[in-house]
């Protein structure tokens, strides 16, 4: 079964086009450090270089945002889903 792993439509060229990713569970690093063994760019776009979640991108697993609970040792279960959200800024 795995983890759904939910893209945004402004990355989806990073992953083919593909909507989602189906990954195996495990803590949330685990289940990125698969997303970028699919594609590093995407991966890229989610982490910083020292690794932590980038600034500007929200990560929800089942609609709980990570900062609020383990970050990237939020531990992700079979049949979970994971949404990444980047920060849209700018515009008046």
């Amino acid at each position: 079964m795995g983890v759904t792993v939910r893209v945004p439509a402004v990355l989806r060229a990073l992953v083919g086009g593909r909507a989602e990713l189906a990954v195996p569970a495990g803590l949330l690093r685990d289940v990125l450090d698969a997303v970028g063994r699919e594609s590093p760019e995407l991966l890229s776009r989610v982490l910083a270089q020292e690794g932590s979640l980038r600034r500007h991108v929200n990560v929800f697993v089942n609609e709980e945002d990570v900062r609020f609970r383990e970050l990237l040792d939020t531990p992700v279960r079979e049949g979970d889903c994971v949404t990444i959200v980047p920060s849209i800024a700018g515009g008046r």
